[in-house]
């Protein structure tokens, strides 16, 4: 019955109905285990707002060190392998933090904390990048186009249940038992790899099976393979354009929070509520216009309408900086990257061969957007100690959203003519 409720409202074909299942259970598990977390990551990003440029400095020197790591593993274990074990990583990591809150002094939370909020920041892209890498090789072109955007479903809904989770419990529980719940929904993301890479394996026709030959390669020729590529420059260059959008956003965000709330819970529970209009929001887009939009639009203007987004809501703030005013902005933002421009972007990478989806995807979705992180708040901190306030901020950021608009068109016509 479920299998005839998903084939009314997505345009899948035969046999593909479990795997995009698992695929999508797979994107909800992750999402579930980042978004009981991420409340907790921003409630400190607040309380340090005046250290965020270097807390950033530190989440990028750690993925400089971890991405090369990630691509060793690629370059030796088969997918069934390395997906899962970078799952299970990540999961044994909250339980040495669980340990730590639990065992260290109160007088060592602070510094607990900095590390954790590199550390989630790490997590959230890499978890992401491994999941839409594993996607990308099963899924081929035409496929991706018609159920990505479903697929992306199970990540919003996975995002709707750790936001309210943690909107739920973040007054009444210690932080340690967030930790803990993070980690069984790893294990479930884990398991639903294996199963995916085994459906492959029994039906080629459905799935991409993985070559016998293991993608090899350097733990850092996904670098070099950025470089020579044009079409993996320009979306290195869209990510990197983002991501000044979104750090802009999210340094304005910061500064609004914490002069509006000065209570730690208030604030956690403010930013838990947020996530959870931006899903509800991205989940109804995704379910009934990701597909027909990719469709009619096409990749390059549907990567265009984030920018477009972003430049509108630049001039909203930049006239009329207020906390509701960038609660509406980032919901329409934060919606429209999780439910459109998500999606247009992986779809790209079906495109591209093995090694470009798993090492170089990995170094534009983990360093170059960290980077652009980096860069961009030391740029929001330099504005600021020019005396610029948030408006003024938010104003001079409306030419980078025109140019990222450029960067998108360009990168439908490269689809376009790869596809032909």
């Amino acid at each position: 019955m479920f299998g005839a409720l998903v084939r009314r409202v997505v345009p899948v074909r035969e046999g593909e109905t479990l795997p995009l299942l698992l695929a999508t259970a797979y994107g909800f598990a992750i999402l579930y285990s980042y978004y009981l977390l991420r409340p907790v990551r921003d409630e400190i990003g607040a309380a340090e707002r005046g250290n965020l440029q270097i807390l950033w400095t530190a989440v990028f020197v750690v993925m400089l060190l971890a991405v090369p790591l990630y691509s060793a593993a690629v370059a030796r274990w088969p997918r069934a392998v390395f997906v899962p074990l970078a799952n299970r990583f990540f999961a044994a990591n909250l339980l040495v933090f669980y340990a730590a809150l639990y065992l260290l002094p109160e007088s060592a939370r602070a510094w607990i904390d900095r590390v954790f909020y590199v550390w989630v920041s790490v997590f959230a892209l890499f978890v992401v990048t491994v999941f839409w890498g594993f996607v990308a090789d099963l899924f081929r072109h035409e496929q991706g186009k018609r159920l990505f955007g479903f697929i992306a479903v199970g990540s919003s809904l996975g995002g709707i249940a750790g936001s309210a989770t943690t909107a739920a419990l973040a007054q009444h529980v210690p932080v340690f038992l967030l930790l803990l719940m993070a980690v069984l929904p790893l294990e479930v993301a884990s398991w639903c790899a294996r199963a995916l890479d085994r459906h492959a394996q029994r039906q080629p026709a459905t799935l991409a099976r993985e070559p016998e030959a293991r993608i090899g390669g350097s733990a850092w020729s996904g670098v070099r393979l950025v470089f020579r590529s044009p079409a993996l420059l320009r979306i290195a260059l869209w990510l990197l354009l983002m991501t000044f959008a979104s750090t802009i956003l999210y340094f304005v965000q910061a500064h609004m929070l914490g002069e509006t709330y000065t209570d730690r819970a208030l604030r956690r529970v403010f930013l838990a509520r947020v996530d959870l209009a931006v899903n509800v929001l991205t989940i109804a887009t995704q379910i009934f216009l990701t597909a027909h939009i990719l469709r009619r639009l096409g990749v390059g203007m549907t990567l265009a309408l984030l920018p477009a987004v972003a430049l509108v809501g630049f001039v909203a703030l930049g006239t009329a900086p207020s906390l509701a005013v960038l609660v509406v902005v980032r919901v329409l933002y934060d919606s429209g990257r999780h439910a459109l421009a998500k999606p247009a972007r992986e779809v790209l990478f079906t495109l591209v061969g093995r090694e470009e989806r798993y090492k170089a995807k990995a170094f534009i979705d983990a360093v170059v957007y960290r980077g652009g992180d980096l860069a961009s708040g030391w740029i929001y901190a330099g504005l600021a100690a020019l005396g610029l306030s948030v408006g003024a901020i938010a104003l001079a950021a409306v030419p980078v959203a025109g140019g990222w608009m450029l960067i998108a068109r360009q990168l439908g016509r490269w689809e376009a003519q790869d596809r032909s």
